[in-house]
Protein backbone atom coordinates (compact mmCIF):
# COMPACT_ATOMS: atom_id res chain seq x y z
CA UNK A 1 0.00 0.00 0.00
CA UNK A 2 1.29 3.42 -1.71
CA UNK A 3 1.71 6.05 0.92
CA UNK A 4 -0.24 9.50 0.50
CA UNK A 5 1.59 12.81 -0.53
CA UNK A 6 0.88 14.05 2.54
CA UNK A 7 2.21 11.20 4.20
CA UNK A 8 5.16 11.02 2.49
CA UNK A 9 5.53 14.40 3.44
CA UNK A 10 5.65 13.51 6.84
CA UNK A 11 7.58 11.13 6.95
CA UNK A 12 10.50 13.15 4.93
CA UNK A 13 10.07 15.20 7.76
CA UNK A 14 10.33 13.39 10.28
CA UNK A 15 13.57 11.70 8.82
CA UNK A 16 15.46 14.93 8.25
CA UNK A 17 14.40 16.16 12.05
CA UNK A 18 15.47 12.70 13.12
CA UNK A 19 18.89 13.14 11.13
CA UNK A 20 19.80 16.83 12.73
CA UNK A 21 18.65 15.70 16.48
CA UNK A 22 20.57 12.38 16.12
CA UNK A 23 22.67 11.75 13.35
CA UNK A 24 24.56 8.75 15.32
CA UNK A 25 20.87 6.94 15.90
CA UNK A 26 19.77 7.96 12.40
CA UNK A 27 23.00 6.46 10.46
CA UNK A 28 22.73 3.38 13.30
CA UNK A 29 18.93 2.75 11.80
CA UNK A 30 19.55 3.28 8.15
CA UNK A 31 20.02 -0.10 6.15
CA UNK A 32 23.64 -0.31 4.94
CA UNK A 33 24.24 -3.21 2.67
CA UNK A 34 28.37 -3.07 3.98
CA UNK A 35 27.16 -4.11 7.59
CA UNK A 36 24.67 -6.56 6.67
CA UNK A 37 25.07 -10.41 6.66
CA UNK A 38 26.96 -11.09 3.76
CA UNK A 39 26.56 -14.12 1.97
CA UNK A 40 30.24 -14.71 2.05
CA UNK A 41 30.73 -14.67 5.79
CA UNK A 42 27.45 -17.36 5.89
CA UNK A 43 29.36 -19.53 3.19
CA UNK A 44 32.79 -19.46 5.04
CA UNK A 45 31.42 -19.94 8.65
CA UNK A 46 29.26 -22.90 7.45
CA UNK A 47 32.64 -24.35 6.05
CA UNK A 48 33.90 -23.94 9.21
CA UNK A 49 31.66 -25.00 11.17
CA UNK A 50 31.36 -28.22 9.27
CA UNK A 51 35.09 -28.33 10.06
CA UNK A 52 35.04 -28.19 13.15
CA UNK A 53 31.99 -31.11 13.40
CA UNK A 54 34.52 -33.43 11.47
CA UNK A 55 37.48 -33.11 14.05
CA UNK A 56 34.58 -33.32 16.43
CA UNK A 57 33.68 -36.41 15.08
CA UNK A 58 37.26 -37.81 14.91
CA UNK A 59 37.94 -36.87 18.44
CA UNK A 60 35.02 -38.59 19.47
CA UNK A 61 36.26 -41.73 16.84
CA UNK A 62 39.79 -41.79 17.72
CA UNK A 63 38.86 -41.17 21.98
CA UNK A 64 41.14 -38.07 22.06
CA UNK A 65 39.09 -35.57 24.34
CA UNK A 66 41.45 -32.84 23.35
CA UNK A 67 40.97 -33.21 19.33
CA UNK A 68 37.19 -33.46 20.38
CA UNK A 69 37.37 -29.72 22.57
CA UNK A 70 39.36 -28.25 19.58
CA UNK A 71 36.53 -29.29 17.38
CA UNK A 72 34.19 -28.17 19.49
CA UNK A 73 36.16 -24.89 19.38
CA UNK A 74 36.98 -24.87 16.06
CA UNK A 75 32.39 -25.30 15.27
CA UNK A 76 31.80 -22.59 17.62
CA UNK A 77 34.13 -19.63 15.82
CA UNK A 78 32.39 -20.56 12.52
CA UNK A 79 28.92 -20.01 13.79
CA UNK A 80 30.25 -16.80 15.15
CA UNK A 81 31.63 -15.92 12.35
CA UNK A 82 28.89 -16.92 10.40
CA UNK A 83 26.51 -14.86 12.52
CA UNK A 84 28.42 -11.35 12.66
CA UNK A 85 28.46 -8.43 10.62
CA UNK A 86 31.41 -7.56 9.06
CA UNK A 87 33.78 -4.16 10.88
CA UNK A 88 34.24 -2.67 7.69
CA UNK A 89 34.41 1.20 8.56
CA UNK A 90 32.76 3.55 6.84
CA UNK A 91 33.99 5.58 3.57
CA UNK A 92 32.49 8.95 4.40
CA UNK A 93 33.44 8.93 8.08
CA UNK A 94 37.72 7.86 9.56
CA UNK A 95 38.11 5.57 12.25
CA UNK A 96 38.86 7.11 15.38
CA UNK A 97 36.43 10.32 14.52
CA UNK A 98 34.18 11.24 17.66
CA UNK A 99 30.63 11.32 16.60
CA UNK A 100 28.53 14.49 17.83
CA UNK A 101 26.71 13.89 20.99
CA UNK A 102 23.35 15.37 21.05
CA UNK A 103 22.87 18.10 23.98
CA UNK A 104 21.09 17.48 27.27
CA UNK A 105 17.43 18.49 27.67
CA UNK A 106 14.85 18.02 24.76
CA UNK A 107 15.64 17.75 21.59
CA UNK A 108 13.73 19.33 18.58
CA UNK A 109 12.38 16.19 17.23
CA UNK A 110 10.84 14.70 20.45
CA UNK A 111 9.43 18.48 21.68
CA UNK A 112 7.94 18.54 17.69
CA UNK A 113 6.27 15.25 18.51
CA UNK A 114 4.93 15.72 22.14
CA UNK A 115 3.49 19.65 20.70
CA UNK A 116 1.52 17.88 18.29
CA UNK A 117 0.19 14.95 20.37
CA UNK A 118 -1.13 17.97 22.32
CA UNK A 119 -2.54 19.63 19.89
CA UNK A 120 -4.47 16.53 19.22
CA UNK A 121 -5.74 16.00 22.92
CA UNK A 122 -6.75 19.31 22.44
CA UNK A 123 -9.24 18.60 19.24
CA UNK A 124 -10.28 15.80 20.88
CA UNK A 125 -12.01 17.72 24.00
Amino acid sequence: MALSEHEQRLLDQLEQQLHADDPKFAHSMASDTRKSMSTRRLVIGSLITIAGILVLLAGIVYQLTIVGVVGFLIMGAGVYFATTKSRQPDAGQPEGRPSKTPSPGKSGFMSSLEDKWDERKRDQT
